[in-house]
């Protein structure tokens, strides 16, 4: 079987050769590290693992220092910089502290750059999504070159908390629920025309995209960071909204990426248009075991390997265990066994390589 059709026979509950093995993202630092203890230097990684191909057409989503959708770069300069650290400034009126000595770590914002309606009506005109730079310069070119192609593709599809959360900050955005609903309602459904148009040509010129992604890390260890109750008020639909026209381009699974405890907000998803839920961090209590008997084949799943069953010190046996608690539910379909985010460095080659094997055996690869 091509990846493509393994990828729809495993969350279609198909007939296949074996489950799709969906690849792992891993920190630079990881890379280097196994280079060190044994991964050849000169092999894409993802190959020497034997992962199946999936693709993501490169739209410009506009990514710049935790703004998603901001587009072009705002300037910047750096006010202040320390041992490790720097603060930074951009010409949106945002100020945030981040890493300068490594590969590992998260922004933190000391002055958010949408503070009140002004500075909103300020910053849509960095969200326009009819800018030519969001598409790739030889577009007709890579058009061309999915067409046949053995291999799942993908496409982004915005976000409709995360990215306001990010522009606004989440107690900032708790309060505005409250404080100025109208303001919030206005942003998100900025943001859903915004990934809409974003998206149309796309939608239009490569009629067999396989799924979309939707990114949103918007529940914390112990559940979610804003109820179901303001979810469906604010969020769902604008989220019905993108989701049916996704759904009507042909593409057959939409995937929701949250970090966290993301129980009580599943329901509202799928009510939402959401197929596939991703990472099921481990940490949080995510168990797809317990989603797959409460929510049935409807929901589709990926993830919820504990990374931290993989690091220094784990013996073969507790990984073993890890892995192959899934075995049955990675045998029944629509469930693809992947660490719960990305690799850290603290997970040896060695650890990784005897996980791999072990995700082999349940999946069925000989």
């Amino acid at each position: 079987m091509t990846s493509r059709e393994r990828f729809h026979a495993t969350y279609h509950y198909g007939e296949l050769d074996h489950v799709f093995l969906g690849g792992h993202g891993c920190y630079k630092s990881t890379i280097a590290r196994w280079h060190r203890e044994g991964l050849p230097v000169a092999e894409h990684y993802q190959t020497y693992f034997g992962f199946d191909r999936a693709g993501s057409i490169p739209l410009n989503p506009g990514y710049s220092e935790d703004l998603d959708a901001v587009w072009p770069r705002p300037k910047t300069r750096i006010v202040e910089r320390g041992p490790e650290t720097q603060i930074v400034e951009n010409e949106l009126g945002g100020t945030y502290r981040e890493w300068w000595d490594r590969d590992i770590g998260m922004s933190q914002w000391i002055k958010f750059p949408v503070r009140d309606r002004e500075s909103w009506e300020r910053f849509k005109g960095w969200l326009n999504p009819d800018q030519p730079s969001r598409y790739p310069e030889y577009w007709d070119d890579l058009v061309r070159c999915y067409k046949g192609r053995d291999y799942p593709l993908g496409i982004r599809a915005g976000s409709f908390y995360g990215w306001i959360r990010d522009w606004v900050g989440m107690e900032n955005l708790a309060l505005w629920y409250y404080d100025c609903p109208d303001l919030v309602h206005d942003m998100v459904d900025y943001v859903a025309d915004f990934i809409i148009k974003w998206t149309d040509r796309a939608l239009n010129d490569i009629p067999d995209i396989d799924f979309a992604t939707i990114w949103e890390d918007m529940c914390m260890k112990t559940g979610p960071l804003i109820s179901p109750r303001l979810f469906r008020e604010f969020h769902l639909d604008a989220l019905k909204r993108v989701t049916k026209v996704f759904h009507g381009a042909g593409i057959q699974l939409i995937m929701l990426d949250s970090d966290g405890k993301i129980d009580e907000l599943i329901p509202l998803w799928m009510e939402g248009g959401v197929d596939q839920v991703n990472p099921l961090e481990a940490a949080s209590g995510c168990d797809p075991i317990r989603y797959r008997k409460k929510f049935g084949r409807q929901l589709r799943m990926s993830g919820a390997i504990d990374k931290r069953k993989l690091r220094d010190g784990m013996k073969k046996k507790e990984i073993e265990e890890e892995v192959m608690r899934y075995a049955d539910l990675v045998k029944e379909g629509g469930f693809v066994p992947s660490v719960d985010h990305g690799v850290p460095p603290d997970v040896p080659f060695d650890n990784f390589k005897y996980y791999i094997d072990l995700i082999h055996e349940i999946s069925g690869v000989t």
